[in-house]
């Protein structure tokens, strides 16, 4: 499938993820007018003014988090629903975090069409986490940040691995993978990306 030979070309060598990828149609998560385009490695846009990201991001955001079967992981920034479904392919637990509440019922919704359910949509502020099922295994978050929230950082576990975009919102900003050892945080760039802001609170979103 060109798909998956496309994201080969881009430094995607987990077999695991390419399956992933394959076994999860990412034409489910966008409208029908972007549809066509479900395959092509692009950033879309999805309702609420986001975007759903290119396939090779979501690939590469999965790659350097390392999941393992036995992972719980925290998603912050939910939007399509797409990097939860991912996720949910590969790891025992997905909790997922959207301060959109449309974009919150309709990821839900598509998920629980895949019949994904080891998936769990929560409307609220990202940036705070979720300390009531902490400490987390793997955290995601797919909205950028001026620098690693340490409020997230105190709920990811030691040996546990957070994977961010960070930098000013109106530039390019870079993606970091940080693995949280016993006594510091080890820093990795991975390339430079673009996200939309990590922003606090609830959207009010417009009828």
């Amino acid at each position: 499938m060109q798909f998956i030979l496309g994201l080969r070309s881009k430094g995607i060598t987990d077999a695991r993820i390419l399956q992933a990828m394959e076994a999860i149609p990412r034409i489910d998560f966008l409208a029908g007018t972007f549809q066509p385009r479900a395959y092509a490695d692009t950033p879309l846009p999805i309702d609420c003014g986001q975007t759903i990201s290119q396939p090779s991001v979501v690939a590469k955001m999965t790659q350097a988090l390392d999941v393992t079967p036995r992972c719980k992981v925290l998603e912050i920034g939910t939007g399509s629903g797409y990097q939860a479904a991912i996720l949910a392919k590969l790891t025992r637990r997905v909790y997922t975090i959207e301060r959109h509440r449309q974009l919150a019922r309709l990821a839900t919704k598509r998920l629980e069409a895949l019949d994904l359910g080891y998936v769990t949509v929560i409307t609220g502020d990202g940036s705070l986490g979720l300390p009531e099922q902490s400490p987390f295994d793997r955290i995601l978050l797919t909205a950028a940040s001026e620098d690693p929230p340490a409020i997230l950082l105190g709920q990811l576990r030691v040996g546990g691995i957070m994977v961010l975009p960070v930098g000013q919102s109106d530039k390019v900003q870079t993606l970091i993978k940080i693995e949280k050892t016993d006594t510091n945080l080890e820093y990795t760039e991975l390339g430079e990306v673009r996200f939309v802001p990590l922003l606090e609170g609830i959207a009010e979103d417009i009828a």
